[in-house]
């Protein structure tokens, strides 16, 4: 198969895709090496872009900072933010994807699925401009292409330790009593719960000794002009010493990512595959730099594309049994914001 190219705003050289097997091979390379490298992989693992040492790199094509690793901050004090503008999807629609998935609820094929969908928006900034002034825990450019500005770690790699954060669970800030609310809600304990028991199992199939070291604690999320609490959970098992010689085989066993398809993990991709009626594409996916020694990775939400008819923010959210329509069309529309404060 012949990788697709990326195609660059700059102009400079096109980036490939790699197929899930060429990637696998090409990350198991770089571990074995103890080779420093940033990577993207896509919801449905089919494309996947590995870069050599992008910190070496005196102009890197894609951009990216986390919280240890980073190809450049700048500050732009006196930048004007970027303000985003957009009409509120078609709740008709959403409701019609809400019940084919609450359908698929109550007929125990599914105990949780992340419903997700893209929302045209217009923005008074470019995706350079959002990517600069956006604060977020891990953000990633894509000029021309996307960018992600999100709070979710995938997982994190650390002296031979594996760590997941799965994030599960928001409520606006600023409503009354949020916080005593969402912790108190049987629905999102239920939801929480489901995911922490897929990633435990997850983990399973590339650690040992797997433990919750952390169970539904609670942090704040800035959104824009205001914030969110978000309930996580810490996940963390022993990884083998060579655990870096095959790297790549161990990312593409957890794909994808438990907290964006849903409990049993396949049934819940084929259903969303039937529901959503559109290609995530990155959106979902992962993206995350390996060091030569640790590695720390993030889930590719808060999520702004540029397409041919203009930019779309794609977002979404879990709905369980208990979840209530009105609550969960509310969350999707919370969720399209950029974290600029």
């Amino acid at each position: 198969m012949t990788p697709e190219t990326i195609c660059q705003a700059t102009g400079k050289r096109k980036q490939m895709f790699l197929t899930r097997h060429q990637a696998i091979e090409q990350m198991n390379q770089y571990g074995k090496k103890r080779t420093p490298f940033f990577f993207l992989i896509s919801y449905d693992t089919t494309k996947t872009l590995v870069i050599e040492e992008p910190l070496n790199q005196k102009a890197p094509e894609i951009a990216f900072d986390f919280p240890q690793f980073h190809t450049g901050r700048q500050k732009f004090d006196f930048y004007t933010a970027p303000k985003l503008c957009f009409e509120p999807p078609s709740r008709e629609q959403y409701a019609q994807q809400f019940h084919k998935v609450q359908d698929q609820l109550h007929q125990g094929n599914i105990y949780l699925l992340n419903l997700t969908r893209a929302t045209p928006i217009h923005s008074t900034g470019s995706l350079t401009d959002i990517y600069q002034r956006a604060k977020a825990r891990y953000k990633i450019l894509v000029p021309g292409q996307f960018v992600v500005f999100s709070p979710e770690t995938f997982i994190r790699i650390h002296q031979d330790k594996i760590y997941t954060h799965p994030m599960k669970g928001t409520i606006r800030a600023d409503d009354p009593d949020a916080l005593a609310r969402l912790r108190n809600d049987t629905k999102e304990k239920a939801e929480h719960a489901s995911i922490v028991d897929l990633l435990r199992n997850d983990l399973g199939q590339v650690a040992q000794h797997i433990q919750v070291k952390r169970f539904r604690y609670f942090e704040k999320v800035n959104a824009g002009d205001h914030q969110l609490w978000q309930a996580s959970s810490e996940i963390k098992g022993s990884l083998a010493q060579d655990f870096h010689k095959s790297i790549g085989d161990l990312l593409f066993t957890l794909l994808p990512a438990g907290s964006i398809t849903g409990v049993p993990k396949k049934n819940a991709v084929d259903i969303i595959r039937r529901v959503e009626n559109y290609e995530r594409g990155f959106y979902t996916g992962i993206g995350g730099y390996f060091d030569g020694q640790n590695l720390d990775s993030c889930v590719l939400i808060r999520f702004i594309e540029e397409t041919p008819q203009g930019l779309v923010y794609k977002s979404g959210g879990g709905i369980h049994q208990l979840s209530d329509l009105e609550m969960e069309y509310n969350e999707l529309i919370e969720k399209i914001y950029v974290p600029v404060y």
